[in-house]
């Protein structure tokens, strides 16, 4: 005589559901018409394309670290470019440059009497502009004067110096008053520099190089 399912005891009805959840969750696995299966299809496809574009992606990581790399040299670059712009400006800037020159004599006690513009000579990729000096003082003034000059921030060069000593008497005659211990006297060229625009530099570049060996340094 058969027997229902309600009447066999509760551990064979267990394994019975237990049997038929294996049964239903094996069938939404492999079955390929199941909702499960098909999102299954659909993760391994997703990864299938994730794995390919990591793979795309790696050999870029390369110059993601490389820009951070490039980023800090041209902010290096950037920092010496200003430096350099210092040293060496795009423009004349006179003013500026005399002003320096003026600071330099009043903070050593040198007295400049006169501070004459020469010719520009220009070269390939820069400029020099020559000042022709007068000045007087104290000798050990003087020497400071000079050391006051090569710390300035621009580039300097001092030439064609023709200093005399001013002899005991001799400062009363002068043509202006000198300041008490004025020992020294005498001319010297200053020069400084200053980069050219690109179209002046191409516009004349043999006069550049016929004027390059007449520049004094």
């Amino acid at each position: 005589m058969a027997t229902s399912f309600r009447e066999m005891s509760w551990p064979i009805q267990a394994l019975a559901f237990l049997v038929l959840a294996i049964v239903l969750v094996l069938a939404g696995l492999y079955v390929p018409i199941s909702p499960v299966a098909t999102a299954r299809a659909q993760v391994d496809e997703r990864n299938s394309h994730l794995n390919d574009l990591e793979k795309q992606v790696e050999p870029l990581r390369v110059y993601q670290q490389r820009r951070v790399e490039l980023q800090s040299e041209m902010e290096a670059s950037e920092k010496q470019l200003a430096t350099l712009q210092a040293i060496v400006p795009e423009d004349k800037e006179v003013d500026q440059f005399i002003e320096m020159v003026q600071g330099a004599a009043s903070g050593s006690g040198v007295s400049i009497r006169k501070l004459e513009t020469q010719p520009v000579v220009p070269h390939e990729y820069h400029s020099e502009m020559p000042f022709k000096v007068t000045a007087d003082g104290p000798y050990y003034s003087v020497l400071d004067f000079f050391t006051r000059l090569g710390r300035l921030s621009r580039i300097i060069n001092v030439g064609d110096m023709k200093l005399t000593e001013v002899k005991p008497g001799e400062s009363a005659n002068a043509p202006f008053r000198m300041a008490p211990g004025t020992t020294v006297t005498g001319e010297f060229t200053v020069t400084t520099f200053f980069t050219q625009p690109a179209s002046a530099s191409a516009a004349s570049p043999s006069a550049a190089g016929s004027k390059a060996g007449k520049a004094t340094r």
